[in-house]
């Protein structure tokens, strides 16, 4: 007796904390998912709050369609590769701290303009005044260029001196059959002076 008495309290005593448990973890597990539920909506609606602002204000230059268009435009390009002669000039010339390297990109029109070698009038400058570093006061005159014992040539500007260079060597040179460094060293330079060619050669490999 004393011990079926003894299993029927055990028993009852289950059931106690049975229950017990139960009405504890019940509202635990609601509250749960009601926080749960909450979190998730919120989420959604701050995604529908950002695309409607993308939707409303869209990058510069983005076309944004709602669904994509039947027919959608097709894009086609050439690409042209950059003229990088004037940049190479330019570069050269402010390496050397050069007042020339400003016309850089007229110094290449011109040059094509009379079919000359880009490099050619700012090599002569670099061999004849160390591109301008020292040459007669106010001259502008960076070539040597009608530089002789009864005188000197002045340009009234870097542009004019271009200009001028640039044309002589066509009409002076080149159209008469002085084609080659060597051979404008012949005339340009003076008799003594048998390094001329090789020095101006050299400052046209730099610019490369």
């Amino acid at each position: 007796m004393e011990i079926n008495l003894l299993l029927d309290k055990a028993s009852f005593a289950k059931k106690i904390i049975l229950l017990i448990t139960f009405f504890a973890i019940t509202p635990l597990t609601l509250i749960v998912c009601l926080i749960s539920l909450v979190a998730i909506s919120s989420t959604e609606s701050v995604t529908t709050i950002t695309q409607a602002e993308i939707l409303e204000y869209p990058k510069p230059g983005v076309q944004i369609f709602a669904s994509l268009p039947s027919d959608l435009p097709s894009i086609s390009a050439e690409v042209i590769a950059a003229d990088a002669r004037p940049e190479i000039i330019y570069n050269y010339l402010a390496a050397n701290n050069s007042p020339l390297a400003q016309y850089s990109e007229l110094i290449v029109s011109i040059a094509d303009n009379y079919e000359l070698d880009y490099r050619l009038i700012t090599a002569i400058a670099q061999k004849e005044s160390g591109l301008c570093r020292v040459i007669p006061e106010e001259s502008y005159n960076c070539w040597g260029w009608g530089i002789h014992s009864q005188g000197t040539l002045k340009f009234s500007s870097f542009e004019e001196g271009i200009e001028t260079v640039s044309q002589g060597l066509r009409k002076y040179y080149i159209d008469e059959g002085y084609e080659t460094v060597e051979q404008i060293m012949k005339k340009y330079a003076h008799p003594s002076s048998t390094t001329w060619a090789e020095g101006v050669l050299n400052y046209m490999n730099q610019m490369q």
